[in-house]
């Protein structure tokens, strides 16, 4: 048995500093580099315990602590909340988290998600009180101690930090966690800590790094004991190529030990397959997986928890966000393909009801943002990993045949194959682009509403409204050329020049002009009471009081609202088509 390092999760609202704290530790920026400063995929990276040491020293000779744990892997969550499913992953691995929250702007939306996920996973966690730097008269004080920094501070900047705190940990007690500032704590098993600091000035870290180290080595020791020659199994984060290897993949081993010629079995679009681990390479301590600044370490051996690039034969179909599990012998091979077969199909599943073709780069992606699409009732058809293909293309544009709206594809930080857009553009079918999750789907509802606006504004030049009025009792001001009476439209829209039919199904007239309060309007909707001039009506021997009035749609109009337009009108109105069909017959 050994004890192996503690995997920390990082957790909270998008902006937050998430990935900024981590660069605070590593001294790296990779939030920089990242496309709109979001972390796009869970990444991971490893603080050795002698770095541990170094920034905590006092500190953790101060509460009696001696390191015992090798180090920290951080596992770097994305903020946004169309991730849910990626940081549920996250939070199911973790043995610690730390909640990221923006002093200035407290909890958001996905600080009460995490905060949900946290307490589901019975995960215990650290709150970081992020942005301290930003509390009005804050001086940078050079401390690495959020307590040394604040006893910098002038008194009133002192109250007002506390103030924030005890804001912080009301709300908290509302959610029905006991929290205090880490050196007030009583009880660490009942209180949560809250660390004071500043990703940018660095005022904090120390604290933060002793909590995460001594805390994971006083309440989790059992947990993180792990039997070396267990089984490795872990998470694919990327599939990458590398100059001189060819294809690899980047993986969170979180349990048992991986070796140089072990077999994997990991999954790709077209069932799982299986392979010989050929090279184990390790990111140097304190890099990032996703972009070393340095080249890895060639290992033989490496053991969860951690953090390695795996090079292997026939690696290029594998699926980022997949498992990947060591096997031994051809039973073990059989039931890990039929797992992570199930795993896929789960996520890629096909469906049959007309929807949005998606692609994107990885298996999480896929599953958050079909999660987040389906949520906003925007239906997926297909969803699959890698660049746009013809196939892709193909289907969006048989989809755009049943419903223009849905027959797109979105693509998420994925390419497409040589030629595609242009076979896209000449079918019609638009190809809407992202590398941020949520601007993907903010450029399809926009897309969506500006299509609806132009189809809508087209169909309402070219053809004829349904509409049902009721001739208000008592409300007769002309008896003939032109009959005036007042009207209330029930259902649908009444413009000018449409024609009307009695309440037998005859034609009595065409309306010329409506009138609200002495003033002409170009039409009158459910719900509005009007005066209309119907040219070639007679009050009495068309009709009456209390007569129901329909407009007069032409079968081809019908026709085309049914075939072409079926979208654009109410549920009322389409049935509205068919009691004009039905009053026609009649006359």
């Amino acid at each position: 048995m050994a004890i192996r390092q503690p995997i920390v999760v990082v957790m909270g609202h998008v902006d937050h500093g998430k990935t900024s704290v981590l660069d605070r530790i590593r001294k790296t920026s990779v939030s920089k580099r990242e496309a709109g400063g979001i972390t796009q995929h869970i990444g991971a990276s490893e603080v050795p315990a002698e770095v541990i040491s170094s920034i905590c020293g006092e500190a953790l000779k101060r509460m009696n602590v001696e390191l015992k744990i090798p180090g920290l892997l951080f596992i770097d969550t994305p903020g946004h909340e169309a991730f849910t499913n990626l940081r549920r992953r996250g939070g199911s691995m973790a043995d610690i988290a730390v909640l990221v929250i923006d002093i200035m702007q407290g909890f958001q939306p996905q600080t009460l998600e995490a905060l949900s996920i946290l307490k589901e996973y019975k995960t215990p966690f650290i709150v970081a009180m992020n942005k301290i730097d930003l509390v009005n008269g804050w001086k940078d004080s050079g401390e690495q101690s959020c307590l040394a920094a604040i006893d910098k501070q002038r008194p009133d900047v002192q109250v007002r930090l506390d103030e924030m705190l005890y804001k912080l940990i009301g709300r908290l007690y509302e959610l029905g966690f006991s929290a205090e500032r880490y050196d007030r704590v009583t009880d660490h098993t009942k209180q949560i800590s809250i660390v004071p600091m500043s990703a940018k000035t660095g005022e904090g870290v120390m604290e933060l790094l002793m909590l995460l180290a001594g805390l994971s080595q006083r309440y989790l020791e059992k947990r993180l004991q792990i039997e070396v020659s267990g089984n490795g199994r872990g998470n694919i984060l990327e599939v990458k190529e590398e100059r001189g290897l060819g294809t690899t993949i980047d993986v969170i081993l979180d349990n048992g030990t991986l070796n140089k010629n072990d077999v994997i079995v990991f999954a790709t679009e077209n069932g799982a397959a299986s392979t010989k681990i050929r090279a184990l390479l390790k990111p140097k301590p304190l890099d990032e997986m996703r972009d070393p600044r340095e080249k890895f370490n060639n290992v033989e051996q490496v053991t969860a928890a951690c953090g390695v690039k795996v090079y292997a034969p026939g690696l290029e179909g594998a699926l980022p966000g997949s498992s990947i599990i060591e096997v031994k012998g051809e039973e073990e091979e059989a039931k890990a393909k039929a797992a992570l077969n199930a795993e896929v199909k789960e996520v890629l599943v096909q469906k049959s009801a007309a929807g949005v073709i998606l692609k994107a780069d990885t298996l999480g992606s896929v599953e958050a943002l079909t999660k987040m699409l389906e949520g906003e009732g925007i239906m997926v058809k297909r969803a699959g990993i890698g660049p746009i293909n013809k196939k892709d293309v193909g289907e969006a544009e048989a989809v755009r045949q049943e419903n223009a709206f849905v027959g797109v594809v979105l693509a998420f930080n994925v390419k497409s194959l040589d030629g595609i857009r242009d076979d896209a553009a000449s079918l019609g079918v638009p190809i809407i682009s992202s590398n941020i999750i949520y601007s993907l789907i903010d450029e399809y509802k926009k897309w969506k509403a500006e299509e609806e606006r132009r189809e809508k504004e087209e169909a309402h030049k070219k053809l004829v409204m349904p509409a049902k009025l009721k001739v208000l009792p008592g409300c007769m001001f002309h008896a003939s050329k032109p009959c005036i009476v007042g009207v209330e439209v029930l259902v649908g829209t009444l413009r000018t020049r449409a024609g009307l039919l009695g309440e037998k199904g005859e034609r009595i007239g065409e309306v010329r002009d409506i009138q609200n309060e002495g003033k002409s309007l170009p039409e009158a909707t459910a719900g509005m009471q009007v005066a209309i001039a119907i040219e070639g009506a007679s009050f009495e021997k068309d009709l009456d009081f209390n007569d129901v009035l329909l407009t007069l749609v032409p079968k081809e109009h019908i026709a085309e609202w049914r075939e072409k337009y079926p979208t654009i009108l109410s549920e009322q109105e389409m049935a509205l088509l068919s009691e004009i069909e039905e009053r026609r017959r009649g006359g």
